[in-house]
């Protein structure tokens, strides 16, 4: 059985074609640069590649060229669409209508489009990506959506309410959803699974750590407190994302500058975090280089991210009244050896040791980083969001 996994963004539309009999990668790319002139970037299991200007005015044009390059040419690698058995599409928010993952009709489409002011950027882009989909796509090959905030529907209230009146929450859905749902849910089920114990039984701290990061409480395979909030831009310092500030600043910032609330946001969003503070620049490769020849702002943003992760760590421990593992996921997560270092240095009092002679030059495999006699197992576990949405559109379907 192989099925189709998409990824739209406002601009873009990334997919991975997956059969499920052993779970392998057929091929994957990136239809990029969509509504401004278009590029496709495609590459097979066997190292064929294609790389080309497209005119992609709209999504729909972008699934014509994907199902184009899917199905012919020197990249091809199915004869036709007949032989794909679903669509998989990740979906950014969900907000407290959806907690799980549904096939999709024309009423699932628009209530997700209906959500657009809740993920401006993310949900009118899956929107049109889905309805694009449907027009290209066989009508007898079924889609479903795997929805990024769903995982975080089991928060209680006590962590998801905001200190706002409550009118607010009730006629304006404002409230934290959290984010990296998807990514947060993959990793912990292969932590425990790595580990050998049910999910049930384990108390775990998932970092999901790149140019957006988010920290995750799972507490017996649920997530009872997350660090992004309302949108994701809330909790640790990222790449351009501020991550969390007092509200008083963000007006107070807002007012000298003269922004507009939009304007704020941009800023908040696209001129903060490792790129305001540094000044360097996004990447945390670049920080880490820059932070190693003496610049002392990459240095500062840097030792900020250290601490903040310690200090989710330290919380969703007291949370959870309990820890059994911390896992690092993600670009950084998985790569950056002295990020995740740093965060375990001096945290013995959690129980938390490093093996600094596994954990040194370790990337993007998953190994347990621990030393013998840490109580609280670390790991770094690779990510592997497509899988997960393929998986749930197997379950979807197959039932």
């Amino acid at each position: 059985m192989i099925i189709l996994v998409v990824n739209a963004g406002s601009s873009s539309l990334k997919y991975q074609l997956i059969d499920m009999k052993d779970e392998s990668v057929i091929a994957k790319g990136n239809c990029d640069r969509i509504g401004i002139d278009g590029h496709i970037a495609h590459k097979t299991a066997d190292g064929r590649e294609l790389n080309a200007d497209c005119s992609f005015p709209t999504h729909t044009e972008a699934f014509m060229k994907l199902v184009e390059t899917l199905t012919s040419g020197d990249a091809k690698v199915i004869d036709s669409m007949d032989e794909i058995s679903a669509v998989g599409h990740r979906i950014v928010q969900g907000a407290d209508i959806f907690d799980k993952s549904v096939i999709v009709t024309d009423e699932i489409i628009d209530k997700i489009d209906e959500l657009r002011e809740l993920a401006p950027v993310h949900n009118h882009a899956h929107a049109l990506a889905l309805r694009a989909c449907k027009s290209v796509i066989p009508e007898n090959v079924p889609q479903v959506v795997v929805f990024d905030t769903a995982f975080h529907q089991t928060m209680p209230p006590k962590a998801y309410m905001f200190g706002l009146p409550y009118d607010d929450y009730e006629k304006l859905h404002v409230r934290k959803y959290g984010f990296h749902g998807t990514s947060h849910r993959f990793v912990s089920a292969a932590l425990a699974e790595a580990m050998g114990k049910d999910i049930k039984d384990l108390k775990i701290v998932s970092c999901h750590l790149g140019n957006g990061s988010s920290i995750t409480a799972v507490d017996g395979g649920k997530s009872v407190d997350t660090s992004m909030g309302f949108t994701p831009l809330d909790g640790v310092v990222m790449g351009t994302r501020s991550g969390a500030v007092d509200p008083s600043a963000v007006t107070f910032v807002a007012d000298k500058h003269g922004f507009t609330p939009a304007e704020m946001s941009d800023y908040m969003n696209k001129k903060s975090g490792f790129l305001g503070v540094s000044g360097v620049g996004s990447d945390n490769r670049d920080i880490t280089d820059a932070a190693q020849h003496g610049n002392q702002r990459a240095r500062l943003v840097s030792e900020m991210l250290i601490y903040e992760i310690k200090k989710y760590i330290g919380s969703y421990a007291a949370a959870m009244n309990g820890l059994d593992a911390v896992l690092f996921t993600g670009g950084i997560g998985e790569n950056a050896f002295d990020v995740r270092d740093q965060v375990c240095e001096n945290m013995e009092f959690f129980g938390i040791k490093l093996d600094k002679s596994v954990n040194n030059g370790l990337r993007g495999k998953l190994a347990k980083i621990s030393a013998a006699d840490s109580k609280v197992e670390v790991w770094v576990v690779p990510t592997n969001e497509e899988l997960l949405i393929a998986r749930d559109t197997l379950a979807l379907i197959s039932k």
